[in-house]
Protein backbone atom coordinates (compact mmCIF):
# COMPACT_ATOMS: atom_id res chain seq x y z
CA UNK A 1 0.00 0.00 0.00
CA UNK A 2 3.08 2.38 1.23
CA UNK A 3 4.82 1.42 -2.29
CA UNK A 4 1.23 1.92 -4.36
CA UNK A 5 0.67 5.41 -2.75
CA UNK A 6 4.73 6.49 -3.43
CA UNK A 7 4.19 6.04 -7.13
CA UNK A 8 1.24 7.88 -7.46
CA UNK A 9 2.68 10.79 -5.73
CA UNK A 10 6.21 10.33 -7.86
CA UNK A 11 3.57 10.18 -11.21
CA UNK A 12 1.55 13.31 -9.84
CA UNK A 13 4.85 15.24 -9.34
CA UNK A 14 6.06 13.67 -13.12
CA UNK A 15 2.92 15.28 -14.37
CA UNK A 16 3.80 18.55 -13.03
CA UNK A 17 7.60 18.98 -14.00
CA UNK A 18 6.51 17.71 -17.08
CA UNK A 19 4.04 20.97 -17.61
CA UNK A 20 6.70 22.80 -15.94
CA UNK A 21 9.67 22.25 -18.03
CA UNK A 22 7.23 22.35 -21.03
CA UNK A 23 5.93 25.85 -20.28
CA UNK A 24 9.62 26.60 -19.67
CA UNK A 25 10.83 25.19 -23.15
CA UNK A 26 8.21 27.04 -25.21
CA UNK A 27 8.76 30.44 -23.04
CA UNK A 28 12.70 30.26 -23.25
CA UNK A 29 13.27 29.30 -27.12
CA UNK A 30 10.45 31.81 -28.12
CA UNK A 31 11.75 35.07 -25.98
CA UNK A 32 15.49 34.38 -26.55
CA UNK A 33 15.13 33.28 -30.81
CA UNK A 34 13.14 36.55 -31.25
CA UNK A 35 15.97 38.29 -29.15
CA UNK A 36 18.65 36.71 -30.89
CA UNK A 37 17.58 37.36 -34.51
CA UNK A 38 16.42 40.92 -33.99
CA UNK A 39 20.12 41.62 -32.72
CA UNK A 40 21.61 39.18 -35.25
CA UNK A 41 22.47 42.59 -37.61
CA UNK A 42 24.66 43.34 -34.64
CA UNK A 43 27.88 41.90 -32.88
CA UNK A 44 26.14 40.27 -29.69
CA UNK A 45 23.26 38.93 -31.98
CA UNK A 46 25.40 35.45 -33.66
CA UNK A 47 27.16 34.46 -30.77
CA UNK A 48 24.26 34.57 -28.69
CA UNK A 49 22.09 32.31 -30.99
CA UNK A 50 25.25 29.98 -31.09
CA UNK A 51 24.58 29.56 -27.61
CA UNK A 52 21.04 29.29 -27.80
CA UNK A 53 21.72 26.48 -29.73
CA UNK A 54 23.92 24.79 -27.46
CA UNK A 55 21.32 24.30 -24.59
CA UNK A 56 19.83 22.14 -26.94
CA UNK A 57 22.31 19.03 -25.95
CA UNK A 58 21.69 20.52 -22.06
CA UNK A 59 17.66 20.10 -22.45
CA UNK A 60 17.56 16.72 -24.00
CA UNK A 61 19.60 15.34 -21.48
CA UNK A 62 17.84 16.77 -19.08
CA UNK A 63 14.65 14.98 -20.32
CA UNK A 64 16.45 11.64 -20.88
CA UNK A 65 17.88 11.47 -17.15
CA UNK A 66 14.34 13.36 -16.01
CA UNK A 67 11.87 9.99 -17.60
CA UNK A 68 14.41 7.15 -16.60
CA UNK A 69 14.17 8.66 -13.17
CA UNK A 70 10.50 8.64 -13.28
CA UNK A 71 9.23 6.39 -15.40
CA UNK A 72 12.40 3.46 -15.76
CA UNK A 73 11.79 3.80 -19.52
CA UNK A 74 15.64 3.50 -21.35
CA UNK A 75 16.68 5.81 -23.74
CA UNK A 76 19.64 5.57 -26.38
CA UNK A 77 21.07 8.90 -26.67
CA UNK A 78 22.24 10.48 -29.46
CA UNK A 79 25.91 11.10 -29.83
CA UNK A 80 26.78 14.85 -28.70
CA UNK A 81 29.16 17.34 -30.12
CA UNK A 82 31.74 19.46 -29.03
CA UNK A 83 32.51 22.77 -30.00
CA UNK A 84 33.96 23.38 -32.99
CA UNK A 85 37.16 25.16 -33.43
CA UNK A 86 37.55 28.72 -35.32
CA UNK A 87 36.27 32.34 -34.56
CA UNK A 88 32.88 32.37 -32.68
CA UNK A 89 31.63 33.79 -36.34
CA UNK A 90 32.34 29.97 -37.49
CA UNK A 91 31.06 28.11 -34.67
CA UNK A 92 27.81 30.11 -34.79
CA UNK A 93 27.72 29.18 -38.36
CA UNK A 94 27.59 25.29 -37.82
CA UNK A 95 24.93 25.34 -34.83
CA UNK A 96 23.01 27.45 -36.88
CA UNK A 97 23.01 25.08 -39.70
CA UNK A 98 23.15 22.13 -37.35
CA UNK A 99 19.41 20.70 -37.80
CA UNK A 100 20.01 18.67 -35.24
CA UNK A 101 19.56 21.63 -33.15
CA UNK A 102 16.11 22.75 -35.07
CA UNK A 103 14.58 19.00 -34.54
CA UNK A 104 15.54 19.38 -30.59
CA UNK A 105 14.12 23.28 -30.83
CA UNK A 106 10.97 22.03 -32.42
CA UNK A 107 10.31 18.75 -29.66
CA UNK A 108 11.25 20.85 -26.40
CA UNK A 109 8.83 23.16 -27.71
CA UNK A 110 5.88 20.99 -28.54
CA UNK A 111 6.33 19.88 -24.99
CA UNK A 112 4.29 22.96 -23.54
CA UNK A 113 0.81 20.88 -25.26
CA UNK A 114 1.69 17.51 -23.57
CA UNK A 115 2.47 19.62 -20.71
CA UNK A 116 -1.06 20.76 -20.85
CA UNK A 117 -2.56 17.39 -21.08
CA UNK A 118 -0.60 16.40 -17.98
CA UNK A 119 -1.46 19.24 -15.96
CA UNK A 120 -5.23 18.83 -16.75
CA UNK A 121 -4.51 15.14 -16.17
CA UNK A 122 -2.50 15.61 -12.49
CA UNK A 123 -5.42 17.99 -11.40
CA UNK A 124 -8.52 15.41 -12.51
CA UNK A 125 -7.19 12.09 -12.26
CA UNK A 126 -4.79 12.99 -8.36
CA UNK A 127 -6.41 16.09 -7.14
CA UNK A 128 -9.96 15.71 -7.72
CA UNK A 129 -10.35 12.19 -6.12
CA UNK A 130 -8.43 13.89 -3.16
CA UNK A 131 -11.10 16.74 -2.33
CA UNK A 132 -13.78 14.03 -2.94
CA UNK A 133 -12.59 12.19 -0.77
CA UNK A 134 -12.38 14.65 2.31
CA UNK A 135 -16.24 15.92 1.29
CA UNK A 136 -17.22 14.73 4.58
CA UNK A 137 -14.78 17.02 6.07
CA UNK A 138 -15.23 19.96 3.88
CA UNK A 139 -18.91 19.83 4.09
CA UNK A 140 -19.55 22.86 6.78
CA UNK A 141 -16.62 24.99 5.64
CA UNK A 142 -16.97 25.13 1.66
CA UNK A 143 -19.35 25.27 -0.82
CA UNK A 144 -19.12 21.60 -2.70
CA UNK A 145 -20.96 21.07 -6.54
CA UNK A 146 -20.71 18.35 -8.64
CA UNK A 147 -23.81 18.46 -10.52
CA UNK A 148 -25.78 19.12 -7.67
CA UNK A 149 -24.76 20.76 -4.62
CA UNK A 150 -23.54 18.53 -2.05
CA UNK A 151 -24.92 20.42 1.43
CA UNK A 152 -25.86 17.00 3.74
CA UNK A 153 -23.90 14.38 5.11
CA UNK A 154 -25.37 11.77 2.81
CA UNK A 155 -24.51 13.54 -0.18
CA UNK A 156 -21.07 13.82 0.90
CA UNK A 157 -20.53 10.37 1.93
CA UNK A 158 -21.40 9.30 -1.47
CA UNK A 159 -19.17 11.73 -2.80
CA UNK A 160 -16.51 10.34 -0.22
CA UNK A 161 -17.39 6.99 -2.03
CA UNK A 162 -17.08 7.83 -5.50
CA UNK A 163 -13.97 9.73 -4.58
CA UNK A 164 -12.18 6.13 -3.51
CA UNK A 165 -13.29 4.19 -6.79
CA UNK A 166 -11.54 7.62 -8.75
CA UNK A 167 -8.84 6.90 -6.75
CA UNK A 168 -8.45 3.73 -8.30
CA UNK A 169 -9.01 4.46 -12.11
CA UNK A 170 -7.16 7.13 -11.63
CA UNK A 171 -4.02 5.70 -10.52
CA UNK A 172 -4.38 3.33 -13.77
CA UNK A 173 -5.46 6.33 -16.05
CA UNK A 174 -2.07 8.33 -14.46
CA UNK A 175 0.35 5.86 -15.04
CA UNK A 176 -1.11 5.58 -18.78
CA UNK A 177 -0.32 8.95 -18.83
CA UNK A 178 3.34 9.64 -17.27
CA UNK A 179 4.13 6.58 -19.85
CA UNK A 180 3.04 8.99 -22.64
CA UNK A 181 5.27 11.63 -21.10
CA UNK A 182 7.99 9.25 -21.54
CA UNK A 183 6.97 8.31 -24.72
CA UNK A 184 7.42 11.88 -26.11
CA UNK A 185 10.84 11.86 -24.85
CA UNK A 186 11.75 8.26 -26.10
CA UNK A 187 10.32 9.67 -29.62
CA UNK A 188 12.04 13.01 -29.16
CA UNK A 189 15.87 10.82 -28.90
CA UNK A 190 14.65 8.65 -31.87
CA UNK A 191 14.09 11.74 -34.18
CA UNK A 192 17.45 13.34 -33.18
CA UNK A 193 19.36 10.14 -33.93
CA UNK A 194 17.71 9.89 -37.29
CA UNK A 195 18.12 13.38 -38.25
CA UNK A 196 21.80 12.99 -36.79
CA UNK A 197 22.13 10.08 -39.00
CA UNK A 198 21.20 11.74 -41.92
CA UNK A 199 23.32 14.35 -41.33
CA UNK A 200 26.65 12.74 -41.00
CA UNK A 201 25.48 10.90 -44.52
CA UNK A 202 25.05 14.32 -46.54
CA UNK A 203 28.24 15.28 -45.13
CA UNK A 204 29.78 12.03 -46.04
CA UNK A 205 28.23 11.58 -49.57
CA UNK A 206 29.35 14.95 -50.44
Amino acid sequence: MERRLLKHVQNFWFLLITFGTGLFYFCFYLVSLIFGLSLSFTLIGIPLLKNIMRTTQTFTQYERIQTKLYTDISIEPYPGKTLAEGSVWLQAKEELLDPVNWKAIQWLMLKFLLGLVCLVGAFVLYLSPLIMILAPLMLHYVDMYIVVPIDTLFKSLIVMAIGFICVFAGGKLGSLLVRLAGGYTRGMFQALNRTDRRKNWDVFSR
